[in-house]
């Protein structure tokens, strides 16, 4: 588990934009403006919107796989300008590997 300090606060629209990559959720018993995110097999993000930290737990096995394309997705927000393309292009070659790395397949 890694925990990430971000330049700015976490909005909706972050996690929303994080949704185009894996399966996005809440937990309204845990506190208004929870999100939790999974991207299977990878990792998962989760956090408060308005705080300026987020969790990140990778699977172990692939994190060296993972962990730039968490940078990535970090790095490329921006609600504007986000090219998705690009980033589900690298999503689907990274995705090879860890299906490859993971089942073999």
């Amino acid at each position: 588990m890694k925990e990430f300090l971000l330049d700015v606060p976490v909005t909706k629209e972050f996690f929303y934009y994080l949704g185009h990559f894996g399966n996005l959720g809440t937990l309204p018993g845990v506190g208004e403006g929870y999100f939790k995110f999974e991207k299977p097999d990878w990792f998962s993000v989760r956090g408060f919107v308005g705080d300026t930290t987020v969790e990140v737990r990778f699977k172990k096995e692939v994190i060296d796989l993972t962990m730039d394309f968490v940078y990535l997705l970090f790095s490329s927000y921006n609600p504007e300008t986000t090219d998705l393309a690009v980033l589900k292009e690298r999503e689907r070659g990274i995705d090879a590997r860890v299906r490859k790395y993971l089942y073999g397949t």
